[in-house]
């Protein structure tokens, strides 16, 4: 994976191995990209750049949240489950088309779990 895509940390990984009905977290938009941060430490960062964005964006669709403007955050709260999602979203490379695929699945569990579906719009 090259340095301008987008990074899922350790503690993030570590945080879904146990199951919660409730994870709090946030979401900040900067000059640099996108960071998901949970009780302090950084989990996701997406980086300013088309992956990272597009990243980003899917990232905030998984976790039920609308991108923060720039120099903003939201406030985002789903379990763990959702959270396993969305890390696995920000996984993908979305220069290889097989990616759109997975990416469907993903956010359709995610709503599913949320507690809505897509059709609900």
């Amino acid at each position: 994976m090259s340095e301008l895509q987008t990074k899922v940390s350790a503690y993030a990984e570590e945080l879904i191995t146990v199951p919660r009905a409730h994870v709090r977290m946030e979401l900040r938009q900067d000059e640099h990209g996108l960071t998901l941060v949970h009780e302090g430490h950084m989990m996701v960062e997406c980086p300013l750049t088309r992956q990272g964005m597009m990243a980003a964006g899917f990232l905030a669709e998984a976790l039920g949240v609308k991108m923060p403007p720039l120099g903003q955050s939201v406030a985002a709260r789903v379990s763990t489950g959702v959270l396993f999602r969305a890390l696995g979203v920000c996984s993908l490379d979305f220069d290889k088309e097989e990616s759109f695929m997975l990416l469907e699945r993903l956010l359709e569990e995610a709503e599913i779990q949320r507690g809505g579906s897509r059709d609900d719009a």
